[in-house]
């Protein structure tokens, strides 16, 4: 049987991208670990930082790690700055943990965002992936909510006005939802080739989903003693 390259190409260049895919769930799931620990360990030190200085630190912290990842996405150092930018993340999640344990059913609020969460992540994840549908079209309109989001949230830093804060968490539910419908399909469809920079994106999605979440849920059913 003669070999044909044209028939073959196709065949390989899916298992390529289903390997991507793989790598990027298998890694998105270790990225849990240090979060959790993150997380653990900002609530037993009772860590605060919140204001501008809060601000200022975490996006510094943040774009800082964004650089450096993408920059030894190709190499061991790459997955070993993105564990700890997550172990990072889980530290500075604890402050909306522990404002959500100070609610008398802050666990229950907490586990309904974190299925929540996970609900819309492998329903949107599953539809890009069985569809194979191109949603890059998205990416223009989600970048634009994104930075009008980011604006919203930076001043809301200084005037802390509630209704503009439960907007905000809103519209971050929405935008960060199609963020995993647009990154999925970015993987599926080849446009993203390096699972570290891949998992980093769709990590980013899922803790903001998280967070938007259970704001929401602490604004509207959070019962104090």
């Amino acid at each position: 049987m003669q070999f044909n390259p044209a028939s073959y190409a196709p065949q390989a260049l899916a298992a390529d991208r289903n390997k991507v895919l793989r790598n990027t769930y298998a890694m998105l799931a270790l990225t849990m670990i240090p979060t959790a620990i993150g997380a653990v360990l900002g609530i037993n030190l009772e860590f605060r930082m919140s204001g501008w200085v809060g601000m200022l630190v975490f996006f510094g912290v943040a774009f800082g790690s964004f650089y450096a990842i993408e920059k030894t996405k190709n190499s061991p150092l790459g997955v070993f700055l993105l564990l700890a930018f997550t172990g990072f993340m889980g530290f500075w999640l604890s402050q909306i943990l522990q404002v959500a344990l100070s609610f008398s059913n802050g666990a229950q609020l907490i586990g309904t965002a974190a299925v929540g969460t996970a609900a819309i992540f492998f329903t949107l994840a599953a539809i890009a992936t069985v569809t194979k549908k191109d949603f890059s079209f998205l990416g223009k309109f989600l970048f634009i909510g994104l930075v009008m989001v980011i604006l919203a949230a930076i001043a809301n830093v200084f005037f802390a006005i509630p209704a503009l804060s439960l907007a905000i968490s809103a519209a971050c539910v929405l935008i960060f939802s199609l963020y995993i419908l647009y990154d999925v399909s970015n993987i599926v469809n080849g446009g993203e080739t390096n699972y570290v920079s891949a998992t980093l994106g769709l990590y980013l999605n899922i803790y903001n989903l998280f967070t938007s979440l259970l704001h929401l849920l602490m604004a509207f059913t959070g019962e104090r003693d």
